[in-house]
């Protein structure tokens, strides 16, 4: 990268003092309830039983596989997802073992003529692992569960750059993944030495460029703003980089900095941070910038192109949103493998446990580690579909409520339509009779309106364990 351009900032197209105002701490709604309250009841007796009344359903539903596999050999100090940092292979080694002992408990329980037509390998960094590992790990994949090998399918990896290759490249796609995701954040020298994850910035495109004429159906790329020493004329040289390879879909996710949760976080200076005001800068440059290049907003965090598959599933009502964030596919039943892993099969999440040692320990002795969970509520059943209407799209139709959980919606939800009220001052959202439109600014600010429909979260009383909507 070149020296940081300057010049004349764009003027916004949202007022950035009403981004101030609901700059509040909330929920991700990657799930609802949130994880926060999930509970000790839920056992691998309760996850087994969920899955074999699952599988008796009139039309049983198919499959997403998520697959954590959690190792990096070295800390980026934003991050905060549970990994393991290591250099130690054997101890990766052990892990994958244990891996494809999960992976063969969970498709015992499965029927087989049920596919799945999602597979997602996240980390950690899933290309830690060498090639013949990643291909051992397909194979039990395949010999454990049905696997749709149709275009329509939707199979991701993320991938750090500096673990790849052109050769690995082919790899991946002769394996079966058609999407890749790559992990840049910002392509800054500076502001990668403050966030321990220093990277070529031409070698990282080149790479991006390359799998998208290998004939990878979609090709996302991560950036990050709100980092240590980012500034909005600099992080705009990453856009407009990221903007001329043109990749399928980009994700925007903004920096929590929440240091006691995470330990590596503490090495990032609370004052090395832009400030409140300075964030909302780099969001909206990159916003404004995203789509005068024609890119479509996704939901809370994603933008894509015309020809990619997540902007076809906002159009024709496919979106969803669960815990690896948007993705195509809605309706189906989620399984998911690994320490910390979260599985949803109908009203029932299943997480399994966080500690490695326990992890191996119950798998060796032929258990799956589930660990706590949450059975939804008709309630919450009610309030998970509203919530995710909200998050995916952009209006929330009352009378298709009505009719889909047979309740009366403006009675059933008469304090959260209350609670719209201020936000339907400030433009964020519209409403007429029963359907709720999220305008500009609310499609920005959803999560503020989806918490509107939270019945364990008051808005006017945020809660710091959420990060902040900007």
């Amino acid at each position: 990268m070149g020296p940081c351009p300057h010049g004349a900032q764009r003027s916004p197209v949202i007022d950035p003092a009403l981004l101030r105002r609901y700059d509040a701490p909330v929920p991700r709604y990657t799930s609802y309830p949130t994880a926060r309250h999930f509970q000790n009841a839920v056992t691998e007796s309760v996850f087994r039983a969920s899955i074999a009344s699952s599988n008796e359903d009139l039309i049983p539903s198919d499959l997403s596989l998520y697959v954590h596999l959690p190792f990096c050999r070295r800390p980026c100090f934003y991050c905060g997802c549970t990994r393991i940092v290591t250099r130690d292979a054997s101890r990766a080694s052990r892990y994958l073992e244990q891996l494809h002992q999960e992976i063969a408990l969970q498709g015992a329980e499965i029927d087989r003529d049920r596919v799945v037509r999602q597979l997602h390998l996240g980390g950690g960094t899933p290309t830690y692992f060498t090639d013949a590992e990643l291909a051992s790990l397909m194979d039990a994949i395949r010999k454990a569960f049905t696997l749709d090998e149709g275009v329509d399918r939707e199979f991701g990896i993320e991938v750090d750059p500096r673990t790849l290759d052109t050769a690995r490249l082919h790899h991946l796609l002769s394996l079966g993944f058609n999407r890749v995701s790559f992990g840049i954040q910002d392509l800054d020298f500076k502001v990668q030495q403050a966030i321990n994850r220093v990277q070529d910035p031409r070698y990282t495109l080149t790479l991006v460029e390359q799998a998208q004429g290998l004939g990878f159906a979609s090709v996302n790329v991560d950036l990050l703003y709100g980092l240590p020493g980012q500034s909005p004329e600099c992080f705009m040289a990453t856009v407009e980089a990221i903007l001329g390879i043109r990749p399928g879909r980009i994700a925007l996710y903004g920096y929590a900095h929440l240091p006691q949760q995470f330990r590596y976080q503490r090495q990032i200076p609370a004052s090395s941070l832009p400030d409140a005001e300075a964030r909302i800068r780099l969001f909206l440059g990159a916003y404004e910038r995203f789509m005068a290049a024609g890119y479509h907003p996704i939901g809370l965090d994603h933008f894509a192109r015309e020809g990619d598959r997540l902007l076809d599933a906002l159009q024709d009502g496919s979106l969803q949103r669960n815990f690896q964030g948007y993705s195509t596919h809605a309706g189906l039943d989620s399984l998911a493998v690994g320490i910390s892993a979260i599985s949803r099969i109908g009203t029932l999440y299943a997480q399994n446990t966080k500690d490695e040692e326990d992890y191996l320990t119950s798998l060796r002795a032929g258990h799956l580690p589930i660990r706590v969970g949450y059975h939804l509520n008709p309630d919450d059943v009610i309030r998970a579909d509203v919530i995710e209407r909200i998050m995916c799209h952009e209006e929330l139709d009352g009378n298709a409520v009505e009719k889909r959980h047979r309740i009366c919606f403006p009675e059933y939800f008469a304090s959260s339509l209350e609670r719209l009220e201020e936000l339907e001052r400030d433009e964020l959202v519209e409403r007429s009779g029963n359907r709720v439109v999220l305008r500009p600014l609310g499609k920005i600010l959803r999560r503020i309106v989806a918490a509107r429909f939270d019945a364990y979260l008051q808005p006017e009383n945020p809660d710091g364990h959420y990060s902040r909507m900007i």
